[in-house]
């Protein structure tokens, strides 16, 4: 990439030594452009496309990035890598209600589990509770072997690998079974006050208008709400619509409410994903276009039918003598 950035320059790269040779102004200006990549792993431990395009084209980030708000069982630090993760994790703090809505890989879930994870150890709450629609993914997967707990597991379990990756395995059960970490299908949370937690509702793009409404009167005293979702990947029947649609049209002005829009840019997954993510979006642009297209060439032809259609006035004689 910093090649095709600087066509002008001879860029080699052995082992930890770079060379570069060509005009000096240019090797000047590269030099600073490694340098400021270089801070920018050192301070986030990672760094995107997006990322070197940015240093190099000297945008700088409008948004500083916060401390760390947890560490993986591995150590690995975690916190915002992008301007609207950290706005995701500073709503946190000023805001009972997010929604967070962006395409996959954006970091939606694992950071506003991270978010809880760092809540519940200062003990600023006294449980965690995530949920998920049991929604299969355009497959049916017919009946599943087991007890409640076997058959609603697999729809849970990308929640499951978040509190892994930030829980001992035996802390994490200890919590499960002391019901101090709670992970139910969205169905089980009818009639319950959720008071002294942190609850995340994930993929919420698969919920009912019935089920999303039920879901957000169950917030109680000293509760914080998180309702993430992807409007790309609803699958939902053809002709229902998305309860997380409806939610934000009705609720983003409120008081107390905040909806984060993450973007492409913050993926975090394999650059591929966002590559993915860009050529669907792409796509379905297109495809919405044409449709529009051909619904104006039928409203016309309609429109010039309608207006070539002519009156005729028949006059019936019944008289017979035509003298």
């Amino acid at each position: 990439m910093i090649r095709s950035l600087y066509p002008a320059l001879k860029v080699t790269a052995r082992d930890n030594i770079i060379r570069i040779s060509g005009n000096h102004e240019d090797v000047i200006k590269l030099k600073d452009d490694l340098m400021l990549i270089q801070n920018h792993i050192l301070k986030h431990h990672f760094i995107a496309d997006e990322d070197i395009l940015n240093v190099i084209k000297g945008e700088k980030e409008t948004v500083e990035v916060e401390k760390v708000i947890a560490y993986s069982i591995s150590g690995k630090p975690i916190k915002g890598r992008s301007q609207n993760q950290q706005r995701l994790i500073d709503a946190f703090y000023t805001h009972d209600m997010i929604f967070a809505v962006g395409p996959a890989g954006t970091g939606k879930t694992y950071i506003s589990i991270a978010l809880a994870v760092k809540a519940l150890k200062e003990k600023a709450v006294k449980k965690i509770i995530l949920s998920r629609p049991a929604v299969e993914a355009g497959e049916k997967l017919g009946f599943l072997p087991g007890d409640m707990k076997d058959k609603i597991d697999p729809y849970l379990q990308p929640l499951y690998d978040a509190l892994e990756d930030m829980i001992p395995t035996a802390k994490l059960r200890d919590m499960i079974e002391k019901h101090i970490v709670q992970i139910a299908p969205l169905a089980f949370m009818r009639g319950r006050t959720l008071s002294d937690a942190i609850v995340i509702l994930d993929e919420a793009q698969n919920t009912t208008p019935q089920q999303i409404r039920m879901f957000l009167t169950r917030m109680g005293w000293n509760t914080k709400m998180i309702i993430t979702g992807d409007m790309t990947q609803i699958d939902l029947p053809q002709k229902q619509k998305s309860g997380l649609r409806e939610a934000l049209q009705i609720l983003r002005k409120l008081e107390g409410v905040c909806v984060i829009n993450l973007t492409p840019k913050d993926i975090v997954r394999h650059k591929l994903v966002t590559q993915i993510v860009n050529a669907y979006d792409a796509f379905d642009k297109q495809r919405e276009t044409e449709q529009g297209v051909q619904k104006q060439r039928i409203a016309n032809i309609d429109s010039s039918t309608s207006d070539n259609d002519d009156s005729y006035t028949i006059f019936e004689n019944t008289d017979n003598d035509f003298n």
